[in-house]
């Protein structure tokens, strides 16, 4: 009934935190450096503390990062400027990000941005020691697949942050300290797209346009995937096919062809087909395709295998956002203002965010998945700060573990990428 599967536009793709379960526990025999054996306070010859189900502190952030990904989805939708326009964004890398924040925030501010985050029912430690154990785990992850994740916090020179705060985003979020000149913004610009670059491979090249003068602090996260499809399309069966933008657009797109067993599975209740494409490793891609006129109704509520005639676009996508308006509009309101507290920064300066931006790029061919994303966060004294205002049919795709357990809203994994996207860059 649904063997020849054509895909479509709006794509999530999402990589679980959970996918680390997956990994061989031969994996921690391997040698390891005297800093790494101090690593989630576990010795060399100990029991690596997510073993047997005795700990797994990444397990706790996954519902909590996922209603974090919808929430900020369906906002970033429903605004006018984003009509007809790409929504493609990475919320693991921005919620680290804003993690990595809360490490300096009190009081109402770090309210904020925990409830914005979804974090409101967890600790601060909870939230640190599951991205430390997230970090850790994906460090056994490399052979399959290409999965890179830090931080960066770089500092104007003369500014003295609080030495726990640097020391937290060091050991929780693998995040360097450096200085910079940020009254020299044309270099300091340069510095940061050249770091950012470096981390991601260089597919985000021009992150940052441009600096404030007086901004003291910029908290950096970076993420980059790579990986090649388990059963690769074969080249020569790409050939040119129509994709249904919607109802009265349709445009001819480079479609990639290949017959073989897919996992899939068909949820009537949400009017969704699933198909799970392998990649080398324990990830997939997982494409969730509405039924004809269903994409709106499943964004709202957002088994078996068999042989597939698969036919799914070859493509590229690249977007960036400047979050500031929208984490206001979800309750994160004091870090932008007068009422910022981010004394866990800085005791003797008053300090807020000024903005946070984030870009993603995509690239989806017949050898597998390319990812990138970063985010940024400037941090100014509350002095300098400016008055400012600123006013063939969709599908989602996930990159999930193999052994996820459901695919309904409130168990999907934490999300890698998101794409909502209108005219994808065809490739």
């Amino acid at each position: 009934m649904w063997g020849n599967v054509q895909c479509c536009l709006v794509v999530v793709l999402i990589l679980s935190v959970d996918w680390t379960v997956g990994i061989k526990d031969q994996d921690h025999d391997q040698d390891h450096s005297a800093d790494h054996h101090q690593h989630l306070h576990h010795g060399k010859d100990a029991a690596h503390p997510h073993q047997n189900g005795e700990y797994k502190p990444c397990h706790k952030l996954s519902p909590h990062n996922a209603d974090f990904a919808f929430s900020l989805y369906k906002k970033l939708a429903s605004h006018p400027d984003t009509q007809g326009k790409n929504i493609f964004f990475s919320p693991l890398s921005i919620s680290m990000a804003l993690s990595m924040l809360a490490l300096g925030a009190k009081g109402d501010t770090h309210s904020q941005i925990f409830s914005t985050l979804d974090y409101s029912t967890l600790t601060a430690d909870q939230v640190n020691e599951g991205y430390e154990h997230l970090l850790h785990m994906l460090d056994h992850s490399q052979d399959a697949l290409l999965l890179e994740i830090g931080g960066a916090a770089a500092v104007q020179k003369g500014f003295k942050p609080e030495d726990k705060f640097l020391k937290d985003i060091h050991h929780f979020y693998k995040g360097e300290a450096f200085s910079v000149d940020f009254s020299t913004p044309e270099v300091a610009v340069q510095e940061f797209n050249k770091l950012i670059a470096k981390k991601t491979k260089d597919m985000i090249t021009d992150m940052v346009k441009s600096l404030d003068a007086a901004t003291v602090m910029m908290l950096i996260n970076y993420m980059y995937f790579k990986g090649k499809w388990q059963e690769a399309f074969k080249v020569e069966d790409t050939s040119k096919g129509d994709f249904n933008v919607d109802e009265n657009t349709t445009v001819s797109v480079d479609m990639m062809n290949r017959n073989g067993e897919y996992d899939f599975y068909y949820d009537q209740g949400n009017f969704t087909s699933v198909t799970m494409l392998p990649y080398n490793g324990n990830v997939s891609m997982m494409i969730v395709l509405p039924d004809q006129g269903k994409m709106e109704e499943l964004e709202k509520h957002i088994s078996h295998q068999c042989t597939l005639d698969l036919y799914m676009p070859k493509f590229s996508v690249s977007a960036s956002s400047c979050l500031g308006d929208t984490l206001k509009e979800m309750g994160m309101v004091d870090a932008f203002s007068d009422s910022a507290d981010f004394s866990g920064i800085s005791k003797g300066a008053k300090l807020a965010v000024s903005e946070v931006l984030h870009k993603a790029v995509l690239s989806v061919d017949e050898q597998g998945t390319q990812a990138a994303a970063a985010t940024t966060i400037e941090i100014m004294l509350m002095s300098a700060l400016p008055f400012k205002t600123e006013v063939n049919r969709p599908f989602l795709v996930f990159i999930v573990e193999k052994n996820i357990r459901s695919i309904l809203r409130k168990n999907l994994p934490s999300s890698l990428f998101t794409l909502s996207t209108y005219p994808l860059a065809w490739g």
